[in-house]
């Protein structure tokens, strides 16, 4: 199975997550209300760093709980073990191999704080070294680059948030994903398309916020992995506050704009990048008004609670990178420099 193929696959991967974690993650949401649980630490590399953002966003606004991103070399590497008192700690890895990120986890766990392992082989070092693990069961991930063990990421912190806190509505919406995410592939044409007119594109910035900021560095981060691109993402305030300054006449911002909360900032924003910078704009959106800024645009089912929105959003961003590569004459399958398990310390 190709890049492709894993990412064409994760409808059905989101599908069998619903049907055999909706149970196993009811008794872990148990354990953790009989806890108290002031914070969340999250320790995480790579693309698991953006499920770990999407985390901030999700459980910050349904369970008004801080979400703080570990710091694992300050263990690995200094020798200093933070307090987790009255945190819940959670580690997420595809592999679960990665020493620093199960180190954080051990450390919290020998504190006697509660700790989740979200990995995609409940039998690594990650796994051993948590309390409970929620297992992905996406099936072996051979492609250098994360995509469907990306959205099943997502998709456990869902299903965590939404056994913490019963709301029918969102049980509702969890269990169209799978169907969401099989629309959102039906991009795949105009992404191919798009990819062949920026086949000569070596740099540019991507742009989100709020719950679209998780989508935007993933979206970054494949292609920098895959098409070789400086891509750098940026929150929509952040970028306000100098980045800006990059912009040229032709200079190309990808974003983020599906509707929500942070919408309006956002798409003020792209409107004054277009009519007053003349930057070449590439939008992925739910919204025709918000494509329809765009030089190019690449649509995302609408219908999606702006707090899952996340875990269909990205997966435009994933076909784009893919056919970019492609489109570069490069082979998506082996991207240079890299490993599928990277061990950092």
């Amino acid at each position: 199975m190709g890049l492709r193929d894993e990412i064409l696959a994760q409808p059905e991967v989101a599908g069998r997550l619903l049907e055999r974690q909706r149970v196993p993650m009811a008794e872990l949401a148990a354990t953790l209300r009989s806890r108290e649980i002031d914070y969340v630490v999250i320790a995480a590399r790579g693309t698991s760093d953006h499920a770990a953002i999407y985390a901030q966003y999700l459980l910050g606004t349904r369970h008004r709980l801080p979400v703080a991103l570990a710091t694992p070399s300050i263990l690995s590497l200094y020798g200093v073990t933070p307090r987790f008192r009255r945190a819940l700690v959670v580690g997420i890895s595809q592999s679960g191999a990665s020493p620093d990120v199960a180190g954080v986890v051990a450390a919290a766990r020998d504190q006697g704080a509660p700790t989740v392992a979200i990995t995609n082989d409940p039998r690594s070092a990650l796994a051993d070294a948590a309390d409970h693990v929620i297992d992905l069961g996406a099936g072996p991930e051979r492609a250098v680059a994360a995509t469907k063990t990306y959205t099943a990421q997502l998709l456990a912190i869902a299903l965590l948030s939404a056994a913490l806190h019963r709301d029918a509505a969102f049980d509702e919406a969890i269990a169209g994903v799978p169907e969401a995410l099989g629309r959102a592939l039906a991009a795949e044409p105009e992404a191919k398309r798009i990819a062949r007119d920026q086949a000569a594109l070596d740099r540019c910035v991507v742009l989100g916020r709020g719950y679209d900021y998780a989508t935007a560095r993933e979206w970054a981060l494949k292609l920098k992995e895959l098409a070789y691109v400086l891509a750098e993402p940026y929150s929509a305030a952040d970028f306000q506050h100098g980045p800006v300054a990059l912009v040229e006449p032709g200079f190309s911002v990808l974003a983020v704009a599906c509707g929500g909360s942070a919408s309006a900032d956002l798409v003020e924003l792209l409107r004054r990048l277009r009519s007053e910078q003349s930057a070449e704009l590439l939008v992925v959106s739910d919204q025709a008004e918000t494509r329809a800024l765009g030089r190019w645009s690449l649509p995302v089912p609408d219908g999606v609670a702006e707090s899952l929105m996340p875990l269909v959003s990205i997966v435009p961003g994933q076909l784009h990178a893919f056919h970019l590569a492609r489109a570069k004459g490069l082979d998506p399958e082996a991207p240079r420099h890299l490993r599928k398990v990277t061990r950092t310390r």
